[in-house]
């Protein structure tokens, strides 16, 4: 596996641990309980820690782009199936043209490592 394969994995581990993170701040309930909370300490912990591994091939501002839309769609999935939030068209648009924003900074950009 090349560095950049490895990059794009450290990413989406930290992808998965912001949302866990999220998903725990939320099932916290302001920090009222303590196994979210605890939860929520070590999966921002973690996602910030894959963050900075992947920074060293993927410039930061794609990585934060892609970071940013991902972690947007799976936090909003989440927060349905968990919590019963659900999203308007607007928010669904809004979603699709930041993801539409990833691609096109990962297909045509040449800031990405291919």
């Amino acid at each position: 596996m090349n560095l950049t394969t490895v990059s794009y994995l450290y990413l989406a581990a930290a992808i998965v641990s912001e949302v866990i993170g999220t998903s725990a701040l939320k099932a916290s309930n302001e920090f009222t309980r303590l196994v979210p909370t605890l939860i929520m300490i070590a999966a921002f912990l973690s996602a910030f820690y894959f963050l900075t591994l992947t920074l060293r091939t993927i410039p930061v501002g794609v990585a934060y782009a892609i970071w940013s839309g991902v972690g947007i769609v799976l936090i909003s999935l989440v927060a349905r199936v968990l919590f019963g939030q659900k999203l308007d068209a607007p928010a669904i648009i809004g979603m699709a043209l930041i993801v539409t924003g990833v691609l096109v900074i990962n297909l045509f950009s040449r800031a990405t490592p291919h």
